[in-house]
């Protein structure tokens, strides 16, 4: 395999056990979880900017206001997808913020007809349909909106609309996003240490070696998954990134003994098949362009062919 599906492959894995990692720290407080996360992955970033003498360039790059307010709604963005999964996963909802990952590449797909102006094919709706007739099954058996997968799902599809017009490689775009939430974060940390609620250095060394963990964990994975995205296809991608949500279920389910019953199984079938449906549809019409482009190439040398003759 290409270096690219590895990298691809480790982002996802990483991912995808996410959930072990919030839980061993399931005692500290979810804002203090994110300030942390947040904290320590600007520290991580800056040091590799530092240690590349690439802070001249991302400062010349990064300021300009056009930049910056892009980037502003980026962070938020991504400020509430982590709480929310932090607090999902630490209050034993893991099988639904993986609901969340399963339906965003459909939004996602849905975002890019109303803001982009993308044309899908007739087949392409229905697992569009089909995801939303399963949340709504989803949302009567709960007897309530599944409220922490579609926050995940919205914020982290309208995060990627936002990233498509954003001018930033990944390095860079990752750490002025978190630069903007940094002295939030610290704030945060600060205040909860003065009230008395402070869990770093107030706990164990494995909590505290855990939290400023928390910036290698959230790092790593993404600069992994940038790099991959460079070296392979879109369509290869749009095929792997169902190892992450498929393990955080199977751990929800398996590992950690969360609830699943018979109309859990219904909804989230009726999504799964959605999905299903979306792959299958995708790998018939990069087939059918294929086909196409060989035709068109074959028909070219015979026409070439015909006139030197």
């Amino acid at each position: 395999m290409s270096k690219g599906i590895w990298f691809a492959i480790g982002a996802y894995l990483t991912w995808g056990v996410f959930p072990v990692y919030w839980k061993w720290l399931h005692s500290v407080p979810s804002l203090q979880l994110l300030a942390h996360r947040i904290g320590w992955s600007f520290v991580l970033l800056l040091g590799v900017l530092l240690v590349g003498r690439k802070w001249g360039e991302f400062r010349a790059v990064a300021f300009p206001w056009r930049v910056l307010r892009i980037y502003i709604l980026a962070a938020v963005l991504i400020g509430i997808n982590w709480l929310t999964y932090i607090w999902g996963v630490n209050n034993n909802y893991i099988i639904e913020t993986s609901l969340g990952y399963f339906i965003n590449p459909l939004l996602s797909v849905l975002m890019g007809v109303f803001f982009l102006r993308e044309r899908l094919r007739p087949l392409q709706w229905l697992p569009i349909v089909l995801a939303a007739v399963g949340v709504t099954y989803l949302t009567i058996s709960y007897g309530r909106l599944p409220w922490i997968a579609l926050t995940l799902a919205f914020s982290f599809a309208i995060y990627g609309l936002v990233k498509k017009t954003a001018p930033l490689g990944a390095l860079y775009g990752l750490s002025l996003e978190t630069g903007l939430l940094f002295l939030p974060a610290v704030g945060w940390l600060l205040f909860s240490e003065f009230s008395g609620q402070g869990a770093f250095l107030h706990t164990s060394l494995t909590v505290d070696l855990l939290l400023i963990g928390a910036g290698v964990v959230t790092t790593v994975p993404l600069l992994l998954f940038a790099s991959a995205a460079q070296r392979i296809p879109l369509s290869m991608i749009g095929v792997l990134q169902y190892i992450a949500p498929t393990m955080q279920f199977l751990l929800g389910l398996l590992v950690y003994k969360e609830p699943f019953d018979q109309a859990r199984l219904i909804g989230f079938g009726i999504v799964w098949v959605a999905l299903l449906i979306f792959w299958l549809e995708g790998a018939l019409a990069a087939r059918r362009r294929r086909l196409h482009a060989a035709l068109v190439q074959a028909a070219g040398k015979k026409s070439q062919a015909g006139t030197d003759a």
